[in-house]
């Protein structure tokens, strides 16, 4: 755990942001987060808006963002997409056909750096570029698939195996999509989403970014690819993770900071103080007591989580959940 004596708004130049769980949950806006991110704005911390969604494009993100109060304009929104589009121009030549498994958001990228989007391996296409598409066909991923077993560079927007399934269960992702053609043609591919570094570098190259700070909702994605790209990360409790999930995370996905929504870019965080085997922030005080930890104090709850994390943390074996079992409850969080 890290602690900042000044507003995180402040401490960091710009906050690289996902968006579904952190911003808006499907076309709903998250609690505080509009007045949150105006007011990060105000205190003059620059804003990027950084998804694994290949399927929409920068303009239909910005729309979105500004229905649910946030306004942006498309060149403030960083897509896997466009991270996957640099790549193939990095290795491919300018004009190159690149068949696309994929929707809108993917073809528009690889337009703007200059290669020939197709839909048919016929071509024997120089690669094959697979983002999220609601409406995929299996006629599109046979078609990358033949593509693939002849030769063509396999590049993913994303790995994540599931997305928010609204008011039910999650959905599968583009990682589970990924598997047809992987499991058809044996051929792995090059993944450029969260956590993988590529999206990461996109976002830094778009941004100039000197100090960043990624904020997110998922160990997996966000935080893992904070990790990657060497930068610091904010954790919001808005979205997929929950506190267990935090303090058992492994040392690749522990975040920076923990808050429970946007409203933590405005505030210091406070230090944990580690004493004799005592985590201690603020009001509260925690420590390892054999196979369990014990919270003692009071105050606001996320300095008593943080206290624990700081003692969950000490190790990089991730302690079993039920070490926790009575000191969030402590907590009611």
């Amino acid at each position: 755990m890290k602690g900042s004596d000044r507003p995180l708004s402040e401490a960091y130049d710009v906050a690289l942001l996902d968006l579904d769980g952190v911003v808006y949950v499907g076309r709903r806006p998250v609690p505080a987060a509009a007045e949150s991110l105006a007011k990060a704005r105000a205190a003059g911390q620059r804003l990027a808006f950084v998804t694994n969604n290949a399927s929409r494009t920068p303009s239909a993100v910005a729309a979105l963002l500004t229905e649910v109060g946030v306004p942006a304009d498309p060149a403030d929104v960083v897509t896997s997409a466009q991270a996957a589009a640099r790549l193939l121009a990095e290795r491919l030549p300018a004009g190159a056909e690149v068949l696309v498994v994929g929707g809108t958001g993917l073809r528009h990228a690889l337009y703007q750096h200059g290669l020939r989007p197709v839909s048919t391996a016929a071509g024997r296409p120089a690669a094959v570029a697979q983002g999220y598409d609601p409406g995929l066909t299996y006629a599109a991923l046979s078609e990358g698939a033949q593509a693939v077993a002849m030769g063509a560079l396999f590049v993913g927007s994303n790995g994540d195996l599931t997305i928010p399934g609204g008011d039910g269960p999650p959905r599968p992702g583009n990682g589970s999509l990924l598997r047809v053609i992987s499991a058809a043609t044996g051929v792995e591919p090059i993944v450029t989403g969260k956590p993988e570094r590529p999206l990461h570098q996109e976002s830094i190259l778009r941004t100039g970014a000197q100090r960043p700070l990624v904020v997110g909702d998922r160990l997996d994605t966000d935080i893992e690819g904070a990790h990657n790209g060497g930068a610091d990360s904010l954790l919001v409790f808005t979205g997929v993770t929950d506190p267990l999930h935090a303090l058992t995370a492994p040392p690749n996905r522990r975040p920076s900071y923990l808050a429970p929504d946007l409203t933590g870019l405005l505030v210091p965080h406070p230090r944990v103080v580690r004493e004799d085997g005592a985590h201690a922030c603020r009001g509260w005080t925690a420590r390892r007591a054999g196979g369990t930890f014990a919270l003692t104090g009071s105050g606001d709850p996320y300095d008593g989580l943080r206290a624990l994390a700081s003692a969950a943390w000490e190790t990089d074996t991730p302690p079993p959940p039920e070490a926790f079992t009575e000191a969030l409850e402590t907590l009611s969080l």
